[in-house]
């Protein structure tokens, strides 16, 4: 089609979806459209003007050390199951015991490496694109760079290390900007190929949609005002208090597990009336939630909100960690080949670009990270 448009992007009248951003040739992109409160687009709704930095959220991460567990070096695979030659280790390379696939002892534990081609690859090289879901607003992750247009951060860099590995050019890409309680429906509709989205590996995903090995360690923390010293982290400091999540999130369910008497449902959740005031469709809503005093707190990856928190002067991160996720990359079920395919690049993103993207886009809020999880095979 002319000027580079994907036939697969959906068009409004005006333009492009503003739920969908794409690279052309040269990788420019298109500045999203400002979206409501509870949709929030590339520039987060300041309030009293506290937000500051760019247009998204800051991202950081981890209070926690960034360590490996029981890894090994596996056999690589040459996409038919037969066994191939070792691989030399490198950083962030281990060895340790191998995990059953019919346990979640370690959700985090994935296939074994290959770059061979099955059917979900070739359909993607026929293509000639590589369709990933992102954030657009999560600052240092995934944001649009408002003076540029385009799309930038951790996460992103890691999906054009895809598209190169893939299609021989990064620039080969579209990215869908998705919202959090979107991305298991946009790989199970074909929506996209994969997302990379800040997305925690655990049990109950594994069963929806497949992982690649970890690339990032976070874990769950609270954020709330630094004026509110009743607010001391995951504990009885919660009780009574309005709590916001991200609709499908990791938070949620730590929440619905053990809420400590916090309010963290809105009351007509999952209906047409649903306020979107307590669960939104975006984690990022719930900053604005808290800066205009809609909620006391928010629970979510301390790897997004301890960025948040080095944006805004008023908000902290209260108390310690409550749990250690990892992020992975997520494909459809059943496309083991493409799942492979990515930790075959994972392999060799340890090794140097993962150190480069960590410098430019987190070192200098999240010092001192020695380097990505130690992938786990099953």
């Amino acid at each position: 089609m002319p000027n580079g448009t994907d036939p697969l992007v959906r068009r409004t009248a005006s333009g492009a979806d503003p739920l969908v951003s794409r690279t052309t040739t040269n990788g420019a992109g298109r500045p999203a459209r400002r979206a409501k409160a509870s949709g929030a687009g590339p520039l987060v709704r300041r309030a009293a003007g506290r937000l500051r930095g760019w247009g998204g959220v800051a991202t950081m991460a981890l209070a926690c050390g960034l360590t490996a567990s029981l890894t090994l070096l596996p056999l690589a695979h040459d996409g038919n199951g037969a066994a191939a030659a070792p691989r030399t280790p490198g950083p962030g390379v281990g060895t340790g015991v191998q995990i059953k696939a019919d346990t979640c002892e370690h959700p985090e534990a994935s296939l074994t490496p290959s770059s061979a081609d099955g059917p979900s690859v070739r359909a993607i090289k026929d293509r000639g694109k590589l369709i990933v879901g992102v954030d657009q607003s999560s600052y240092r992750w995934g944001y649009r760079n408002p003076e540029k247009g385009v799309l930038e951060g951790f996460d992103i860099d890691l999906a054009r290390a895809v598209a190169k590995d893939l299609l021989g050019d990064p620039e080969a890409i579209i990215f869908r900007a998705i919202p959090t309680n979107q991305r298991i429906a946009a790989l199970n509709s074909g929506k996209v190929d994969l997302v990379v989205r800040t997305m925690t590996i655990n049990c109950k995903r594994i069963e929806q949609v497949a992982f690649s090995t970890a690339y990032f360690q976070a874990g769950q923390q609270v954020l709330a005002p630094k004026l509110d010293k009743g607010i001391t982290g995951y504990d009885s400091s919660l009780r009574g208090k309005r709590i916001c999540t991200a609709e499908g999130s990791t938070a949620y369910d730590a929440l619905a597990e053990n809420s400590f008497g916090a309010v963290f449902k809105d009351e007509a959740d999952g209906t047409k009336d649903d306020k979107d005031l307590l669960t939104v469709p975006n984690q990022l809503d719930c900053l604005a939630r808290l800066q205009m005093g809609e909620v006391d707190a928010v629970v979510t990856d301390n790897a997004l909100a301890a960025g948040q928190a080095a944006q805004d002067p008023a908000v902290e991160l209260k108390g310690r960690p409550f749990t250690k996720e990892y992020y992975g990359v997520a494909a459809k079920l059943g496309n083991d080949d493409l799942v492979r395919r990515v930790n075959q690049v994972l392999v060799g993103y340890r090794q140097g670009p993962w150190q480069a993207a960590y410098k430019e886009w987190l070192e200098k809020d999240l010092p001192g990270i020695p380097g990505p999880p130690a992938p786990l095979y099953k």
